[in-house]
């Protein structure tokens, strides 16, 4: 009895050894398998492309957006200043500054720049950290660069067709928007946080820089359309 007891024992012993190397090996294999997945992917759908890209752009917008905020603080000291970006009657911060736009909510609009993107910059240095977000965070990171990017369209309207005058550290945080909400967006798209077809994963995988380029050169284009007259001629 007790030898075939023991033999018993050994027996469920060595299929639970087997298990537990299989599930090891399994494990592996996953592992092995994840980051040949993210060797694959566009540099910017990989956790330090992403990284890379929402801290060079979140740095750059949040020292236009500190920019900003110094110059207003100045013209609240001085009625008098001239802001370092007064060049012309069409690119002035400081004709800008005097708008209602400029305060939408009560206060300086780049306030909401600077802790906007330092929550970026903060996400940034996560993702370098190897920290891995969940499907809801990523989803909370696109409503807020959704709603960022609708503001900015917003400015921009606002700066062309209704105040006619041209913010320099203002586009600069356009021109940083642009590629910030773009490529999330893509590399949600990507990686299933928005649902999307094959087809239309791998279309943003192939296209993504392309289409940052188009609306860059878009954004460009409208600026020069509406202050060519100002700018070359004699138009008011």
């Amino acid at each position: 009895m007790s030898k075939g007891k023991s033999r018993s024992t050994q027996g469920v012993k060595h299929d639970g050894d087997t298990r537990l190397s299989r599930a090891s090996s399994a494990g592996t294999e996953v592992l092995e398998r994840s980051g040949s997945d993210e060797a694959s992917l566009p540099w910017f759908a990989r956790a330090r492309g992403t990284a890379w890209m929402l801290l060079v752009t979140g740095v750059v917008a949040w020292l236009a957006s500190g920019e900003l905020v110094l110059e207003r603080l100045r013209l609240y000291e001085n009625s008098e200043y001239v802001t370092s970006c007064d060049i012309n009657p069409w690119v002035s911060c400081g004709s800008v500054m005097e708008r209602w736009q400029a305060a939408l909510f009560g206060f300086p609009n780049p306030l909401l720049g600077i802790v906007g993107f330092a929550i970026i910059i903060t996400i940034a240095m996560a993702l370098f950290a190897r920290a891995r977000f969940a499907r809801w965070y990523w989803w909370g990171i696109q409503v807020g660069v959704t709603l960022a990017m609708a503001f900015i369209v917003w400015l921009w309207s606002q700066a062309l067709f209704d105040i006619a005058i041209l913010c320099i550290y203002c586009m600069i945080v356009w021109a940083m928007m642009i590629p910030m909400f773009l490529l999330v967006t893509f590399r949600n798209i990507i990686h299933g946080v928005i649902p999307a077809s094959a087809g239309v994963k791998r279309f943003v995988g192939d296209w993504a820089m392309l289409m940052v380029v188009l609306v860059w050169l878009a954004t460009a284009a409208s600026v020069l359309i509406r202050f060519f007259p100002m700018f070359f001629g004699s138009g008011s």
